[in-house]
């Protein structure tokens, strides 16, 4: 009668029996503690990984909305204003037909009406008597439009909504780190979970060694991830 295959748990106990002064149920009982050590850190892990994708995933909604709501806000503030800039052209323009006409009621009245960045620019007397004074800017309205608030307001509102923009990114960036970290570390509780199901000793040893290296580069990946407090 032919010999029966050996067994792979009884090749792995002959190999590890004694080695160290350990008997095979010793080991058996180490690799037991291991991977019980490593399922509980590779949950806890998970868990804080998971966390912190999801408030950096929020962070990064947030901002985006900000940022939406900034571009519209600075798109408001440059219509206004371009549309007050519009009004300050035909104000100027009626202003020198009664000008030229002489009729001083007329130049008074509008001249009143200037808006306070327009008018500021025309009280420096650049803007005065433009049909004899050859120094009059061409461009009458620039002056003023440099100065005015709407498009300043309208230009700041655009760049924090760029800022706010980047900032969304990089929480999703973030956020997608601790996503893939918690791919990893729930790796590690496959392979804990897998591990008791093997016969072979060693082949339960190496399953553990993989799950602790994973466990280790998920650890040290929660170690180097920015960490989410008030704000990110």
């Amino acid at each position: 009668m032919s010999d029966r295959p050996s067994n792979p748990r009884t090749s792995a106990a002959r190999q590890l029996e004694g080695r160290f002064g350990l008997t095979l149920e010793q080991w058996e009982n180490i690799i037991e503690i291991v991977a019980t050590v490593l399922l509980s850190l590779a949950a806890l892990a998970t868990s804080w990984s998971g966390y912190q994708a999801s408030l950096y995933n929020g962070e990064m909604s947030t901002l985006y909305n900000r940022a939406a709501v900034k571009r519209v806000e600075a798109t408001r503030a440059v219509t206004l204003a371009n549309q007050q800039i519009q009004v300050d052209l035909e104000l100027f323009t009626s202003w020198l037909d009664a000008y030229a006409s002489g009729n001083t009621r007329l130049v008074d009245f509008y001249q009143t009406r200037f808006e306070p960045e327009f008018a500021r620019a025309f009280a420096v007397g650049s803007l005065r008597d433009p049909l004899n004074n050859p120094a009059a800017v061409r461009q009458p309205l620039r002056p003023a439009r440099l100065r005015t608030a709407g498009p300043c307001r309208g230009r700041r509102l655009t760049q924090e909504s760029e800022e706010m923009f980047e900032r969304g990114n990089a929480a999703g960036a973030i956020g997608d780190n601790y996503v893939l970290n918690t791919v990893v570390l729930a790796l590690v509780l496959f392979l804990g979970a897998l591990e008791p199901r093997l016969n072979a000793l060693s082949l339960r040893t190496v399953i553990i060694v993989m799950a602790l290296l994973l466990l280790l580069y998920g650890l040290f990946n929660l170690l180097r991830y920015p960490l989410f407090i008030n704000g990110g």
